[in-house]
């Protein structure tokens, strides 16, 4: 992918597109810090069409029956390691919880990306040199 092109990216629950097998399928899962602290659950993924790549984890966390609660986006590339019901990725809780937020009215925005990819230090995907991460990791 260019560096002057970015795909749209989309919630995989708003395309016809499945996850090859349910085993495979992380959403619902708890998320945890590498400090071993709750981060939420994933909500959703943010997939690149053009790619058929996932590229954020959508983390829902506080709140009560889905109201109330905050929705970060977490880079693939962040992702430790995932066993069966539990994503790890590298940042800590007070990480994740300082990262840019999500607002609807800027997720099809390239800004809003390069945000979140520099606030947890990678290269956004469509940069030249971008290599994609051997996701989904072997259960643990």
């Amino acid at each position: 992918m260019s560096e002057d092109k970015m795909a749209e990216l989309r919630k995989l629950s708003d395309t016809a597109q499945t996850v090859s097998g349910d085993d495979e399928d992380i959403r619902g899962r708890d998320v945890k810090a590498r400090d071993g602290e709750d981060l939420g659950k994933i909500d959703d993924l943010l997939i690149d069409p053009e790619e058929n790549k996932v590229r954020f984890l959508v983390v829902a966390s506080g709140g009560f029956l889905g109201i109330g609660q905050t929705k970060s986006f977490i880079p693939v590339d962040a992702v430790s390691h995932i066993s069966a019901d539990e994503v790890h990725v590298t940042q800590r809780r007070d990480d994740v919880a300082g990262a840019p937020v999500y607002n609807p009215e800027l997720v099809a925005e390239r800004d809003f990306y390069e945000n979140v990819y520099s606030y947890y230090g990678y290269a956004p995907y469509w940069t030249p040199g971008y290599v994609y991460p051997a996701f989904p990791y072997p259960p643990r």
